[in-house]
């Protein structure tokens, strides 16, 4: 059985950051472990984390503002990136340099960030050519490789330079899965070198199983032949939902984890600790492949403060915090933080609906519940304008201050479907539907949402707060309660969100404060 509630002992750690950090990669750097994580359309992109126990994580740095510079990642001219961009990185350190690589799905690209810093500064090269899902490895004299690719896994020798595939190198496939026996082929490779022996870690999902499933290949040889086989495939008693994919790392004293991530529904795909430990050459995972209710780690700088994942915000700082990414490229010239606190949100342009909206600031939603609240000063805003808080997903819903004909309205937008069918992408064309219309008389109020993920209830409800005869406010659940999807249109879990837009004129303002993280 595993316990949600955080604690000092390191036992029932799992899941570890308690939100959408998926396609985990993970690495220490003597005393210090860091984890690079998928952050697709959310900017600023490319998150590290860092930890000293494996158990309690921060942000440490983002690689980049924007990646593609295209009008896709700026929602221009009716484009989006939503269930695209960066993908599935692989983070490496080798001879003083720290080293990402990722693609860009959607554009096709493969960059490379390095820096002798993990704070940087980042320096960006392209990559010519495609590597899904792609794990570097540096070999002893000095060369350089990619294993990539879905279904048909493929190691590819890198030019010295690391620009493309080397004229001339290795360039061959050394794993297949078979299309019959699977829903989803292999994919999600790590490559490493462990007691001279190449260990090739992936993730499927059999069609036997019936769940995301963790497979390791070995082979002598770095081009020879791999031998493997299925090894981990347990839910950790949670709704069926398999742990696979992610990283192998080791501790100074000798130990070994993999950090891998667990299906959680709409709040997303969530990292999991587990302990590894080797028999005859092959990890094994957890207790002969069952997730370990209990699992003990140990903190290299013990009684280090972590700085949180969420957090609550009056927008008083010059900056935002890390904690917080916008929705795709944020339109610098039409958010700004005011010299007396509060962040305000001008409309650049008018736009159908919450998912066209620029300048959306988004937190991710935590497991197994939680809710946000802000202030909404919408004095600003002109006929056709919302402002307000949102449950970001493909099937959004939002909750503020409607301005039609002159007058106020407290509204709750739903959008109560996402895209249908499974293909990666959206482009949600139309109006959300308002499905809760009360007229008042105030510009500025405090309104807030409750989500609940446990066992992939997946709701959220909107509130709003109303003052009481002795001067408080308490608040006031409105609308019905809200279904959330993870699906592959958004491909990502759902997030709190700020947002101001405009259905008939743009320019219009609002300003938001007090926001408020339970």
């Amino acid at each position: 059985m595993r316990v949600y509630e955080d604690t000092k002992t390191m036992k029932n750690i799992n899941p570890l950051t308690r939100t959408d950090y998926p396609d985990p990669d993970v690495i220490r750097v003597d005393d210090t472990y860091y984890m690079v994580s998928t952050t697709m359309y959310y900017m600023p992109g490319g998150v590290i984390l860092r930890s000293y126990d494996l158990a309690n994580w921060e942000i440490a740095t983002y690689l980049f503002d924007e990646l593609d510079g295209t009008p896709a990642e700026r929602l221009e001219d009716g484009q989006n990136c939503y269930g695209k961009g960066m993908w599935a990185a692989s983070l490496r350190y080798h001879e003083g340099r720290f080293y990402v690589i990722f693609v860009s799905h959607g554009q096709e690209n493969t960059h490379l960030f390095t820096a002798t810093d993990i704070n940087g500064p980042w320096e960006h090269r392209r990559i010519r050519g495609y590597f899904h899902d792609c794990s570097l490895y540096f070999s002893e004299d000095g060369r350089k490789y990619l294993v990539s690719g879905n279904t048909e896994i493929r190691l590819t020798e890198l030019s010295d330079d690391m620009t493309a595939p080397k004229e001339g190198g290795i360039d061959k496939v050394i794993v297949r899965d078979d299309r019959e026996k699977v829903f989803l082929g292999y994919e999600g490779a790590h490559l490493y070198k462990i007691d001279g022996r190449y260990v090739l870690t992936l993730i499927h999902w059999p069609k036997e199983t019936q769940r995301r499933t963790e497979a390791v290949f070995i082979s002598d040889r770095l081009d020879g032949e791999y031998v493997g086989r299925d090894l981990f495939w347990d839910d950790g008693g949670y709704c069926g939902q398999g742990i696979a994919q992610g990283g192998l790392v080791d501790t100074p004293d000798g130990r070994w984890y993999a950090v891998l991530f667990q299906d959680s529904g709409a709040v997303g795909r969530i990292p999991m600790l587990v302990p590894v430990t080797w028999k005859d050459g092959w990890p094994v995972y957890g207790d002969d492949g069952k997730l370990p209710g209990d699992i003990d780690v140990v903190s290299t700088r013990p009684g280090y403060a972590y700085a949180p994942l969420f957090v609550s915000d009056r927008f008083d700082d010059a900056v935002i915090k890390p904690q917080w990414q916008w929705n795709h490229v944020p339109d610098k010239e039409h958010w700004t933080i005011l010299p007396q606190g509060g962040l305000a949100i001008t409309t650049g342009a008018v736009c159908k609906n919450l998912t066209q909206a620029r300048n959306t600031l988004t937190q991710r939603m935590r497991f197994p519940d939680c809710e946000a609240e802000v202030t909404v000063d919408a004095s600003g805003l002109t006929d056709g304008d919302f402002a307000g808080m949102c449950a970001l997903q493909g099937a959004y819903m939002a909750v503020g201050i409607l301005k039609e004909n002159g007058r106020r309205y407290l509204a709750v937008i739903e959008r109560k479907e996402p895209t249908k069918g499974f293909g990666i992408g959206g482009n949600d064309t139309e109006p959300g539907e308002v499905t809760y219309r009360e007229e008042i008389a105030d510009d500025v109020i405090t309104v807030g949402i409750r989500a609940d993920f446990w066992q992939m209830k997946d709701t959220a409800v909107a509130f709003v707060k109303r003052g009481t005869a002795d001067g408080s406010k308490e608040a006031e659940l409105i609308g019905e309660p809200h279904k959330l999807y993870f699906r592959l249109d958004h491909f990502t879990g759902a997030r709190f969100g700020l947002c101001a837009f405009s259905g008939v004129t743009a320019g219009g303002t609002a300003v938001f404060t007090d926001f408020v993280y339970r």
